[in-house]
């Protein structure tokens, strides 16, 4: 069996590697054995935004108890594969929250810094990477950097400027990679990628954002998809719903996954 260790030491060599890692979010046991039944996964990351939605919390209302109790059942789901949590904005002291995720076998984790002042977000990275040496554990940190979804109407050069700036700072404090979620074109990417340093920028795919090769091509190290895997899921019950209820089937082509 796969240590701790070695599941986030195997993240980050994700991380740098020449191609661009791929993560396809789930939010529970059973989204987490779909994705990882699959030979193209390398790695699971969780969504908060799911997680949160699946019991009726909005995004970032979840207690982290309820946060760590799914964790820690994605995790034996996922077997060998390591898996990145979403910890939300670090739940008031982001390095015990940390410790408790490595604790359930989290071996990486996005923390967002919300804007907060620079040397706070800066402290609270350091405080993940201490909690994850404490713990014998490389934590893979993808720090987030809200500077463009909370950079309101602000000039796109002030939020690219912002970002590699805080990008450079959380890289200094021990974060494996930077995570700039927005819809970024590929102007954008290209600058935020020379500003913060080659395979250290991590992406989301919303819809108009680039493709994943796309992005890859800029050197851009991880792309995630947030809460869209849920929403297409839900979007397929959905349908479905509708489709039997107007006398429909079940469509042959369906796999027993569950």
């Amino acid at each position: 069996m796969t240590t701790q260790a070695e599941k986030a030491q195997t993240l980050a060599r994700l991380h740098a590697a020449p191609e661009i890692l791929r993560v396809v979010n789930v939010w529970d046991a059973v989204s987490a054995r779909a994705v990882a039944a699959l030979p193209e996964t390398r790695a699971i990351a969780t969504a908060g935004h799911s997680i949160a939605a699946s019991f009726g919390y909005p995004d970032g209302g979840i207690p982290l108890e309820v946060t760590l109790d799914m964790l820690g059942r994605i995790v034996e789901a996922a077997g060998d594969l390591p898996v990145s949590a979403d910890l939300d904005g670090g739940y008031g002291d982001a390095g015990e929250t940390v410790r408790r995720a490595i604790g359930v076998g989290a071996v990486g984790a996005n923390v967002e810094d919300r804007l907060k002042p620079l040397a706070e977000s800066v402290a609270a990275v350091e405080a993940i990477v201490r909690a994850g040496e404490a713990e014998g554990v490389p934590f893979a940190l993808n720090a987030r950097t809200d500077a463009f979804v909370r950079g309101g109407d602000r000039p796109v050069a002030e939020s690219i400027a912002d970002a590699i700036e805080r990008g450079r700072a959380y890289l200094d404090a021990g974060a494996d990679v930077v995570f700039v979620p927005g819809i970024l074109d590929a102007d954008v990417t290209r600058q935020l990628v020379a500003g913060i340093g080659e395979r250290k920028v991590s992406v989301i795919g919303l819809p108009g954002a680039l493709t994943a090769a796309e992005y890859e091509a800029l050197g851009v190290a991880r792309i995630s998809y947030g809460p869209m895997t849920q929403r297409v899921a839900l979007t397929a019950l959905q349908d479905l719903a509708t489709d039997l209820y107007a006398d429909g089937a079940i469509p042959a082509s369906t796999r027993a996954l569950n």
